[in-house]
């Protein structure tokens, strides 16, 4: 395999894989909590591999290890400071004002280099509207959000795509999220601005390759792939621009069990080789408890609970957590 280098990668600590399948419940998992492996396949009955537990404590040593002097903490890598995001709606009788839908409503947390942070809640909880304002591909109404201590909602148009480069988004719809006219390479280099063309062909290859695809496929169109390996294209396509945070929303709920166990090895190796750090929106909690260090539980486009996974899956202090773990 070709090796990529990340100038500037923070080496935070790896997450380990998920020890079974995302549609298990989080209650009748074969594993310890919070100490998962990487999902085997069924088909094969053959065993997961198991891996270390993942530390508890965000301010673990062995997550800082790009900080400065010892005992310093380096500064997070994406501040999130009183999210709102107001949508008006259309007027149902003219002389009545348009009603407003509160979609977030006062969202803050912050999130470290090499950490893997897992949000989720029930549809219209305003996880994905929380991932179109991180993107900044929506304005908030008020509030912040802060990449690399860069306020991405006061850069001016030019300066936040050149700003892109260090984030970057999985979209849930493997099929949707491709062009279907265009080939892969196309589709992969779309990230890439100011690189001449020889370097946009190594880092296509580059990242196929990171990815567990050929070279080759850099001239197939999507319709020639399955939905899990499209999924794989749309990761080659957020890592091209060898980015600090991916913003993965609900990457695997459209996928098969089997291929989702394939998505999820794939980021959790991506992350353990770059250091690359997840921002990742889930309803199924069986997945954010493997694969997320962190998680915080949104309702009615609030954060109603926040903590290390294990914690707050295991011993959960808000009344709507106990009802997602109950339901799940």
């Amino acid at each position: 395999m070709t090796s990529m280098t990340w100038a500037g990668a923070r080496g935070g600590a790896p997450v380990s894989g998920v020890a079974m399948h995302s549609s298990e419940s989080v209650g009748a998992r074969n594993s310890a909590p919070g100490q998962g492996g990487r999902i085997g396949s069924s088909a094969s009955g053959s065993t997961p591999d198991r891996a270390p537990a993942r530390p508890e404590s965000a301010a673990s040593p062995s997550l800082n290890r790009t900080s400065g002097p010892a005992g310093e903490a380096p500064p997070p890598l994406l501040v999130v400071e009183n999210l709102v995001k107001h949508y008006r709606l259309p007027r149902e009788r003219l002389l009545r004002p348009a009603p407003v839908v509160e979609a977030l409503r006062g969202v803050s947390f912050t999130l470290r280099a090499g950490r893997s942070l897992g949000i989720v809640g029930e549809s219209g909880s305003g996880k994905s509207t929380l991932a179109r304002l991180v993107m900044a591909l929506e304005a908030p109404t008020s509030g912040r959000v802060e990449l690399l201590g860069r306020d991405l909602h006061a850069l001016a148009p030019a300066e936040l795509r050149g700003a892109r480069r260090d984030f970057q988004m999985v979209f849930q719809d493997p099929y949707g999220s491709l062009d279907p006219r265009q080939r892969i390479g196309r589709i992969v280099a779309e990230p890439l601005i100011g690189v001449d063309a020889a370097t946009m062909r190594q880092r296509v290859a580059e990242s196929l390759d990171a990815v567990g695809l050929r070279a080759t496929d850099a001239a197939k169109y999507p319709h020639e792939f399955s939905g899990g390996q499209r999924q794989r294209i749309a990761s080659a396509r957020a890592l091209i621009t060898r980015p600090k945070l991916i913003v993965a929303d609900e990457p695997v709920s459209a996928l098969d069990v089997s291929v989702q166990a394939q998505v999820l090895n794939l980021l959790a190796d991506l992350q353990q080789q770059f250091g690359v750090t997840y921002l990742f929106i889930s309803h199924d909690l069986a997945v954010v408890d493997h694969v997320c260090c962190d998680v915080a539980v949104m309702q009615a486009g609030q954060i109603v609970e926040y903590g290390p996974t294990e914690q707050v899956l295991q011993q959960p202090a808000h009344a709507y957590t106990r009802t997602l773990l109950e339901a799940s």
